[in-house]
């Protein structure tokens, strides 16, 4: 694995994807010709969407772009790496306190696995304040959150808390 072969991890459980994570997965594809996002269960979640969905979600919104990947991610990340021959995890950043657990996070994985680096980018400034876990709980409360998700993703949202 080589950092300048040109494949990046983007790795994280979006649940749901926003705006945010778009943003992060289209600024790195202006870096790295090729983007594998690798969608995540997380066992310390209660995920709202079942993987395959999350996957799927991800797949329409780069339909058609051959540069982008979409897989389900088990067990080690720097695992998943090694099999896709990724140099590079992408992790994005929103604010100081997203820092302390993504370092710690970089860390572990270069322990595990030195020839992948961490590569980390800060959000844009449209979509900093944006969570998934923020997008959940407008629309679990009937809120409009088209602003902050894609299109399929705001119908998926209704669909599940029936407004």
């Amino acid at each position: 694995m080589n950092p300048m072969n040109g494949i990046a991890i983007y790795p994280g459980s979006f649940d749901p994807i926003t705006n945010g994570h778009i943003d992060i997965a289209r600024r790195a594809l202006k870096v790295f010709p090729r983007l594998v996002i690798g969608v995540a269960m997380n066992a310390g979640k209660m995920p709202l969407f079942e993987l395959d969905d999350r996957v799927q979600m991800w797949r329409e919104v780069f339909a058609g772009d051959d540069r982008v990947e979409v897989e389900a991610c088990f067990g080690l990340l720097v695992d998943f790496a090694r099999q896709k021959n990724a140099g590079v995890i992408i992790r994005g950043l929103r604010a100081v306190s997203d820092f302390e657990y993504e370092f710690q996070m970089a860390h572990m994985n270069h322990n595990l696995c030195p020839e992948i680096e961490t590569f980390f980018m800060m959000t844009g400034p449209d979509c900093f304040y944006v969570s998934s876990r923020t997008v959940k709980e407008v629309a679990a409360l009937g809120g409009n959150v088209d602003a902050w998700v894609p299109p399929a993703v705001s119908r998926r949202l209704r669909e599940k808390y029936g407004s």
